[in-house]
């Protein structure tokens, strides 16, 4: 049990029935696939996923292979011998075919809400290109901070970028936010590389509020933190984020 134990306890385990107390967190043991089935209970909040858990247990049996499959899938993305989606695929079906993962397992393992947020907020990238919107909110940001300076439209583009990826996914951020940084790049004459890596950078800084990112929320209950914990340490964190995105970035990827 997560609090100290009471009467009746022996040896840190209770010899009866226990009644759950707000606040309470219990310890659960056994088989990986019993664990998965209970962490998914809606009614049971993991503080720490099987998932997690089994990266820091020893090798087990496919792991060997799987890192095989893992290496030989990084060796064909740097090469560009096929592309990302091709590679992905391949390893996908060689860790069936090799009996590391069965079909079940495959399709269990993949993150359904990540796929239909991204299959879902693609069409509405594509709109922003298509209707105008795009340029439209570009020729806006020209108009605030003028057409002379880069890095202040980059910055511009940036910290947009964080407040609207503290309150939704990073990933629909940034797919959302690269076609104006696309529009602000053409219309000053300028390289979109570093438009494009800075919002790589910025995209990740979901530090601010519980719901920036899955990771926050998680923690959230299990440590007695308040919404307004996050952006103590987040602040400064955002800010080297912004500052690398802003004035690193462009030394490595120039205008």
């Amino acid at each position: 049990m997560g609090r100290r134990c009471r009467p009746g306890d022996v040896g840190g385990r209770a010899t009866g029935a226990v009644t759950l107390q707000a606040g309470d967190s219990v310890l659960v043991q056994g088989p990986w696939e019993a664990l998965h089935r209970y962490t998914s209970s809606p009614d049971v909040i993991p503080v720490s996923s099987p998932q997690q858990m089994q990266r820091t247990v020893p090798l087990g049996r496919g792991a060997r292979r799987a890192l095989v499959i893992l290496g030989a899938m990084v060796v064909l993305l740097a090469t560009g011998v096929v592309p990302p989606v091709i590679a992905g695929l391949l390893a996908a079906g060689a860790l069936i075919v090799t009996r590391v993962l069965t079909v079940t397992q495959t399709f269990s393992a993949i993150s359904w809400p990540t796929v239909t947020l991204i299959a879902g907020m693609i069409p509405l990238s594509s709109a922003f290109v298509s209707t105008g919107a795009a340029d439209l909110v570009g020729d806006a940001v020209l108009q605030l901070v003028g057409n002379t300076s880069p890095h202040l439209a980059l910055l511009t583009i940036c910290v947009a970028s964080v407040i609207l990826g503290q309150f939704i996914s990073n990933v629909a951020t940034v797919i959302v936010i690269a076609p104006i940084a696309v529009s602000v790049a053409s219309s000053m004459g300028v390289s979109v590389q570093p438009f494009m890596m800075a919002l790589t950078v910025v995209g990740a800084a979901a530090f601010l509020t519980p719901i920036a990112t899955p990771v926050n929320l998680m923690v959230m209950q299990p440590a007695g933190y308040r919404f307004g914990d996050y952006w103590r340490l987040g602040l400064p964190l955002v800010a080297i984020y912004v500052a690398v995105a802003v004035l690193y970035v462009p030394l490595i990827w120039p205008f």
